[in-house]
């Protein structure tokens, strides 16, 4: 499998200058081959590919000198990420959906240089070797398992520089446990887990508005391109980064958690993006970061060859847990009260249970129906018995 190990990079002034000089010779690599692609297109009908466009790197570099400061394979990615940019265009567009056009980078959108094969490696003194840039102190915090593949070097906009390597590694496998659990995601509640658990929403964001809003108050009284926009910029990225390593760490902590007590972990497949255009609820459910906890279940149950799987979340909620039926509620509703068998339970732990019970079903581990026979102890909830 493939694994991601991120650390902090101290290089100095000198090799931060090249850095950024590179990142400005890559994004001008990027619009240039989209802005060709686009134009043998719309004036010959002509589909240019990834290895049409490296062809053109000789002749760009011979007309912009400042290109040969950059690692071939390094200007290579750019052109690739174009390429990526359009597959991901035209599957959108098969699809049904309405994509966006690629588009244009601007100085400020473009952060990252990627070493796909070659040109990097760590020195025996335990720096980072860069083609073309030197030696780059690094704080390697942890060991990087397995063979590093390719290494991205990325700028944040508070300044920070972080080296990320991809590397190979084998998967860890944990003994089993023999529990499953189903996890219903929210807003009053992060998480409700279909044993009863539940996990309360931190609200990272919220907490820090107040912190936000003077500096954000300040840059927007401030002209754009001046110093002083500059640094004021920097105070909000610096919080708005606060915020996000919170939540991430959050993240990482609780899917640790449930990868660590449960052999099978089901969850709803959110549709987050159409979610947030319920503009009442957007800041909140941003906050929450949903997929986000998904994902890094994913990847920690791959490593650790735990199950992780997705449900279709439609009913969930208004479905009764003990017979199937269907009762309708509001948001308001917070307990779920079925008037044909008469279960009550908190809302979210119904639902909890209905996503484990289609989980185990999809997994081929459960029942055929998620309804249970009259006196039979619920294998989902120990302490909820049908009758």
């Amino acid at each position: 499998m493939v694994k991601a190990f991120r650390y902090r990079i101290y290089p100095t002034k000198a090799q931060e200058t090249l850095l950024e000089q590179m990142l400005e010779e890559c994004r001008w690599a990027y619009n240039e081959t989209l802005a060709y692609r686009r134009d043998a297109w719309q004036e010959r009908q002509e589909v240019i590919y990834y290895y049409g466009t490296t062809k053109l790197l000789p002749q760009w570099k011979q007309e912009r000198p400042t290109l040969n400061i950059v690692y071939s394979q390094v200007l290579q990615d750019a052109q690739h990420r174009v390429d990526k940019a359009f597959k991901g265009f035209f599957r959108r567009a098969q699809n049904g959906e309405e994509p966006g056009y690629p588009r244009f980078k601007g100085k400020e959108r473009y952060r990252s240089i990627t070493y796909p094969q070659f040109g990097f490696g760590l020195t025996h003194d335990g720096k980072l070797h860069l083609s073309k840039v030197g030696d780059v102190k690094i704080k390697l915090h942890r060991p990087i398992e397995g063979k590093a593949k390719q290494v991205t070097i990325r700028r944040y906009p508070t300044g920070k520089w972080f080296a990320c390597f991809t590397a190979e590694v084998e998967p860890k496998p944990l003994p089993e446990t023999g529990k499953y659990v189903g996890i219903d995601l929210g807003l009053s509640t992060f998480a409700a887990l279909s044993n009863g658990k539940q996990v309360a929403n931190p609200r990272f964001f919220r907490k820090e508005e107040k912190a936000l809003a003077k500096p954000q108050r300040r840059l927007s009284e401030t002209e754009k391109g001046t110093p002083e926009y500059a640094g004021r910029r920097k105070v909000v990225a610096r919080i708005h980064e606060r915020i996000a390593n919170k939540r991430t760490d959050f993240s990482h902590r609780l899917s640790h958690q449930l990868v660590n007590d449960y052999d099978v972990i089901a969850f709803e497949d959110l549709n987050v993006k159409a979610m947030v255009k319920n503009h009442c609820l957007a800041k909140s459910i941003s906050d929450a970061a949903w997929r986000q906890l998904i994902t890094h279940t994913v990847q920690k149950a791959e490593n650790a060859t735990r199950r992780v799987v997705l449900v279709d979340p439609r009913n969930t909620s208004k479905t009764c847990s003990r017979c199937g039926r269907l009762v309708e509620k509001t948001l308001s509703d917070r307990v779920h009260s079925c008037p044909h068998c008469g279960l009550e339970i908190d809302r979210d732990l119904n639902a909890a249970i209905n996503v484990l019970t289609l989980g185990l079903q999809g997994l081929g581990l459960g029942p055929g129906s998620p309804r249970l026979k009259s006196g039979e102890q619920s294998p989902y909830h120990p302490g909820l018995v049908h009758s």
